[in-house]
């Protein structure tokens, strides 16, 4: 399988329905984290991509709007960001740095998971995620201080289209571009960009639902290409 065509498998815990978490208990959820990445690559995924985004567990430990801690995983940016890293350094020692990626959202305020310095700690993460050499930091934000300060891919997504992907780019601000809602609609997605042709509209409603199981594998592919 080509770098292309791998598949990462992506996994984080929602922190706004956790009870707060005693000290004790935090190696047992990075252990977690380990035993998932250990899964993922044991059901045939090339690479995993920890979630530490838009108010996840690991977003809230970051964000000091929302972390209140008053330990070593609280109050400074570096003990609020410590176990993002432990989770980090625990999946680069099981699978290798080369297949592993994060996703973090340092801007956003999901779940009122909002950060008084998010610039500080956008470039924190970058320069502590350079030390393991991780395979690619995502964010939603194409932020040029951010992408030149991290030394593997820097991939930006949300709510990009065909031209909107392409432009930044070219302009140098991320290396890739990274889609989930027109790939969930369009199986077919790179095809479609090639050729320039319509996109199936995707329904957002559907994207959560366990039953009935629609909306992630019965959209249309691209017909009579040629």
């Amino acid at each position: 399988m080509t770098k292309e065509e791998s598949f990462f498998a992506n996994f984080g815990i929602q922190g706004e329905f956790l009870p707060k978490l005693s000290t004790n208990e935090i190696p047992q959820i990075v252990n977690d984290f380990w035993i998932a990445t250990r899964n993922a690559i044991e059901a045939g995924f090339d690479g995993v991509e920890i979630h530490g985004a838009h108010g996840y567990l690991i977003d809230h430990f970051m964000k000091d709007q929302v972390n209140n801690r008053i330990e070593q995983y609280g109050g400074s940016l570096e003990n609020r960001c410590r176990f993002a890293l432990e989770i980090v350094e625990a999946v680069v020692n099981e699978i290798g740095a080369d297949r592993v990626g994060i996703r973090l959202s340092p801007f956003a305020n999901y779940m009122d998971s909002r950060d008084s310095n998010p610039s500080a700690l956008g470039l924190y993460m970058d320069e502590s995620l350079n030390k393991y050499g991780i395979s690619y930091f995502e964010c939603p934000e194409s932020l040029v201080p951010m992408r030149k300060a991290f030394r593997g891919t820097f991939i930006v997504a949300g709510g990009y289209d065909r031209e909107d992907g392409n432009k930044p780019v070219d302009e140098g601000r991320v290396d890739l571009v990274a889609y989930g809602r027109l790939f969930i609609a369009n199986p077919d997605l790179p095809k479609r960009f090639e050729l320039d042709t319509p996109l199936n509209k995707y329904n957002r409603e559907t994207f959560y639902t366990s039953d009935p199981v629609i909306g992630y594998t019965d959209y249309p592919f691209l017909e009579n290409v040629v």
